[in-house]
């Protein structure tokens, strides 16, 4: 026979320790053997939980059960009794885990009391209802132990005490009265019903009335003008309530209420819903509402039902490219103008987000021409950009009238395509306001990306019928840059920037859902796109600090740390930036910190940049150098043999189409370019060979640096080197580089943390000079 004991360990079979007794109990025929397998193969299923004992020991127990295993308990507790059965269980449980030492784990008693708190913690109320023949309603409070397969009535169940614990940790008060009157008014069930504790309705009441929120219909065919109806609408079982059942709801003076034959319960914020009235939407909010079928009510979220405007935007038609086209578009292409088409005769924006090179422009033209809009077209885009435009116009829509809004004397035409730059559109917004515009197109947009900034608001200010963002790289660094672009393209679409960091602090579901009818990117790695384009390669190659360099990298190390460390706010993080800076010119050339005017000792880099153009030229190669610093592009030119070219911010567009020709016809091999100056828009497809000098922070930037020679038209393979010092500041971020592309290729993710915001640690971690592995 077995007697009980605390910790159940310590129970005893016949007067033997259970430990020692549990072999031949499994031997033996009858009830106790079977009781002691039962035992054996709920711990062998992983069915135990730790607790603690009444005495404040540790202790396993078998759970939880679930409904199949409770029946077996059931039947073979019939043959003796069901406590002394699970009695008999936990201490079997609590025997066989033991093979360590200390709480849980070793065989000796210990004293765990201080986590009867947590212990009590496993204990949840739930409540049971009845109802009497008037429909009145009657409590019942029921107690579950993790380890119970069900809840039972706390009366008569010997875990009154627990209750009594439970109890004081939920907040409702009339469960404290329930142990003793089971009576509940009307008022203390609405109130129920807005609570979280779990209720177990009698099945004569129905609880599956629910709320959606409904979009009304367009009064014609959609447009971004329309403003919609909004409003709640019940169901039952999913079955629509009438506005009379609706009324009925509103109405009700119980929790009850008669619907369909049948009693149907009602919560108070149903009720409530029955009875409100929304304010209409306008057509980028329904839009949002409808595709991620989520909306923000009274600062809740709130369930949409599915409207036909999902269909209405995703549905794309399809129809030949124009024929005044004087080209033949590739199947994306096509794809890319038939959606560009229908976004914006919805009067809806949008951005092609294809990778740089896979034709954006001729795409662009295409819309122009179907469009067959008498008012004209504004592109506007960076200064260098403005030639090539200009002569894919004029190569693949002859007929079409192209203005340059640029420079002295410039005047607005009636028709056609105008051309401008960032910088005069900020100059001439209030002109360009008064025009009328049938579309404006936004190229390389992420000059836009700030919305605070005199660029993006001279843009915003701009009418027009439709709004077309083009970009490699829609999402630079943060989620905050994609609401910027596409809050211009389609305003409201995304609401407030302050409502969106609110709702989409972290990229989800619903965003992509909004963003993905919106936004269309393809990538050259895209099974079918541009199959012509050759493979490209990219190489990290690392290169060791000279003795100079080492010398100036551990003493500014030490320098600037020591300043940081005494310092704090706007001077801590001036002072990190200088750090940073400072560390990658030491990286690239000592004369490049010092400030000298030509390079005077040697580098790592140079030295290997050196033997990469002797190879390159020698193969008749042709290469692209980057760097994000004027003043080292400056030394390079003036120390590199082969014929150069040098492009930078400050270079005249003549002067800027100049040197692309003498690049692309060989007349100079190599070309230098500073990184966020040339970094976008400029056809460079003779290199194929592309040079990181030093690594930019945002690796969205230095891919679309490479994919200057890598785009359509390049014939040869393009071989990318991409130069890091070993042991610094540049290897870790080499590291760090990847984890940020990440972000771009998903279009929807967080940013980099700032480094500015590391602490001294972090930071003299990242900083400091080790030895090359």
């Amino acid at each position: 026979m077995f007697a009980p004991a605390d910790p159940p360990r310590f129970g005893q079979f016949d007067g033997k320790p259970l430990i020692e007794a549990l072999p031949e109990v499994l031997a033996s025929d009858g009830y106790w053997s079977v009781a002691a397998a039962t035992a054996l193969t709920l711990v062998a299923r992983g069915r135990i939980v730790p607790g603690v004992t009444a005495a404040g020991h540790d202790t396993w127990r078998v759970g939880p059960l679930d409904h199949a295993d409770e029946l077996h308990l059931r039947q073979l507790a019939a043959h003796d009794d069901y406590d002394r059965l699970r009695a008999f269980l936990d201490a079997v449980a609590d025997t066989l885990p033991r093979t360590g030492t200390g709480p849980f784990a070793g065989t000796e008693a210990c004293d765990v009391s201080a986590l009867k708190a947590w212990a009590d913690e496993q204990i949840t109320i739930s409540l049971r209802i009845e109802t009497t023949d008037d429909l009145r309603f009657r409590g019942i409070v029921q107690v579950r132990a993790v380890t119970d397969p069900y809840p039972r009535d706390v009366r008569g169940s010997g875990r009154e005490l627990d209750a009594i614990r439970a109890i004081s940790r939920v907040d409702w008060p009339p469960l404290q009265r329930l142990l003793d009157s089971a009576e509940l008014a009307d008022g203390e069930v609405s109130e129920l019903l807005a609570t979280d504790i779990e209720v177990h309705w009698p099945r004569e009441l129905t609880t599956g009335l629910s709320a959606k929120a409904v979009i009304g219909e367009p009064s014609g065919t959609f447009q971004a003008s329309d403003l919609l109806a909004f409003d709640w609408r019940l169901a039952l079982g999913g079955q629509e309530l009438t506005q009379a059942e609706m009324d009925l709801v509103a109405e009700a003076s119980r929790p009850v209420v008669k619907l369909r034959d049948q009693w149907v319960l009602v919560d108070p914020a149903l009720k409530k819903k029955a009875r409100q009235k929304l304010k209409p939407l306008t057509a980028a909010q329904a839009v949002t509402a409808a595709l991620t079928g989520v909306a923000i009510i009274d600062g809740e979220r709130a369930e949409v039902a599915p409207h036909g405007l999902t269909a209405a935007i995703t549905t794309v038609p399809e129809f030949p490219q124009p024929a005044a086209l004087q080209a033949r578009l590739r199947d994306y292409q096509l794809h890319g103008l038939r959606w560009l088409a229908h976004m914006t005769s919805l009067g809806l924006g949008a951005c092609l987000a294809d990778d740089m090179g896979l034709g954006k422009t001729i795409t662009l033209i295409a819309l122009h021409l179907h469009r067959a809009d008498p008012r004209p077209t504004l592109v506007v885009c960076p200064a260098s950009l403005l030639g090539n435009w200009e002569r894919e116009i004029r190569r693949f829509a002859p007929g079409t009238p192209v203005t340059r809004y640029h420079g002295p004397q410039r005047t607005l035409p009636s028709d056609g395509v105008v051309l401008t730059t960032y910088g005069t559109m900020r100059l001439d917004a209030e002109a360009l306001r008064g025009h009328d515009w049938g579309m404006v197109v936004a190229d390389e947009a992420q000059h836009v990306k700030n919305p605070h900034s005199g660029t993006a608001k001279a843009l915003r200010s701009i009418p027009s019928g439709a709004r077309v963002a083009l970009s490699g790289t829609p999402v630079e660094n943060s989620l905050s840059e994609l609401w910027a672009v596409l809050d211009w393209t389609t305003p409201g679409l995304l609401g407030t920037h302050r409502a969106f960091r609110t709702r989409w602090p972290e990229p989800d579901d619903t965003l992509a859902k909004v963003v993905r009818p919106f936004l269309l990117r393809r990538r050259k790695t895209d099974p079918g796109v541009a199959p012509e384009l050759p493979a490209k390669t990219e190489t990290d190659r690392y290169v060791s600090l000279s003795v100079e360099q080492a010398a100036l990298y551990e003493a500014l190390t030490r320098e600037i740390l020591d300043q940081i460390a005494h310092s704090d706010g706007i001077a801590r993080r001036g002072l990190v930036l200088k750090l940073l800076t400072g560390l990658k010119q030491i990286c690239n050339h000592p004369s490049h910190y010092l400030g000298h005017d030509t390079l005077q000792g040697t580098s790592g880099k140079l030295d290997l940049l050196d033997e990469l153009l002797d190879t390159i030229v020698a193969e008749d190669g042709s290469a692209l150098i980057f760097t994000q610093y004027v003043g080292m592009a400056r030394l390079l030119e003036r120390h590199i043999e082969q014929p150069t070219r040098f492009l930078h911010g400050g270079t005249p567009v003549p002067q800027r189409e100049q040197m692309v020709d003498d690049f692309q016809n060989g007349r100079a091999p190599v070309f230098l370019l500073s990184l966020k100056a040339a970094g976008t828009g400029l056809n460079l497809t003779r290199a194929d060979h592309v040079i990181h000098f030093d690594r930019w922070w945002n690796p969205a930037v230095e891919d679309q640096a490479t994919d200057r020679a890598y785009r359509i038209g390049q014939t040869r393979p393009v071989q990318v080197h991409k130069l890091v010092t070993e042991g610094t500041v540049e290897e870790r971020i080499a590291a760090l580089l990847q984890s940020k592309r990440d972000l771009a290729d998903a279009v929807l993710h967080g940013g980099e943390a700032a480094f500015t915001e590391l602490t001294d640690a972090e930071l003299a971690e990242l900083v400091q000079l080790r030895s090359a592995q």
